[in-house]
Parts: C-alpha cells; sequence; structure tokens
C-alpha cells in the first residue's frame, strides 16, 4: 500500500526558509507528477508547485522566485524548499504524488500534511 508522508513544517520568522520533504513508501513501478499543495484556514487548497517526471516544474505565482521544487527519482521525494518566507505562506502543505501502481495504471495520493507558521 503506497503512503506520503510529509515532514519539514514548523514556525519561521518572516524571511526566514524552510525545507519540506515528502516521501513515497510501498511497491509502485514509478512516478509521475509530484506536487505540492496548501491550504490556509477558511480558504480553498491551492496549487503551490509541481514537478514532472522529466524535471519541469510549474509555479504558482506566489511561489515564483522564493520557492523550488525537486525531486529524487531513487528515493522517491518529493522536496519543496521555501525562501523568503511571508506571513500569507501560513498554511497546512500537502504533498501529491500520480504514482503507477501497475505498469498501466496510475492513482493520486496525498500525505497527510505538515503545518507551516510564518510568523514573528
Amino acid at each position: 500500500q503506497v503512503q506520503l508522508v510529509e515532514s519539514g513544517g514548523g514556525l519561521v520568522q518572516p524571511g526566514g526558509s524552510l525545507r519540506l520533504s515528502c516521501v513515497a513508501s510501498g511497491n509502485s513501478f514509478g512516478i509521475n507528477d509530484m506536487a505540492w499543495y496548501r491550504q490556509a484556514p477558511g480558504k480553498q487548497r491551492e496549487l503551490v508547485a509541481l514537478i514532472s517526471s522529466g524535471g519541469s516544474t510549474n509555479y504558482a505565482d506566489s511561489a515564483k522566485g522564493r520557492f523550488t521544487i525537486s525531486r529524487d527519482n531513487a528515493k522517491k521525494v518529493a522536496y519543496l524548499q521555501m525562501n523568503s518566507l511571508k506571513p500569507e505562506d501560513t498554511a497546512v502543505y500537502y504533498c501529491k504524488m500520480e504514482i503507477r501502481i501497475r505498469i498501466a495504471t496510475s492513482m493520486y495520493y496525498w500525505g497527510q500534511g505538515t503545518q507551516v507558521t510564518v510568523s514573528s
């Protein structure tokens, strides 16, 4: 059974940095897209950044220039390096992966979320 586990969240001052990690466990035939979403209180969950299996990346406008998504395919890990953090980045951050559970079948999986709080 596939599971995603995030780590790296916490409390940081404005202007600080955090690095989130998301590890996939369980058997698979590979991982297509990896992505990070976030959900602030009272708001809808939104896409922050996505990286394809080929390494192409997409970012929300709010993340461009400050956040960097990367992946380690051998370790089945997605990373989100967040710099110059702002109070408005405060949210629960979720990892999402499209995982090939069979040769021709893929499914989306979500992690449980990790809290990021940006405050002085």
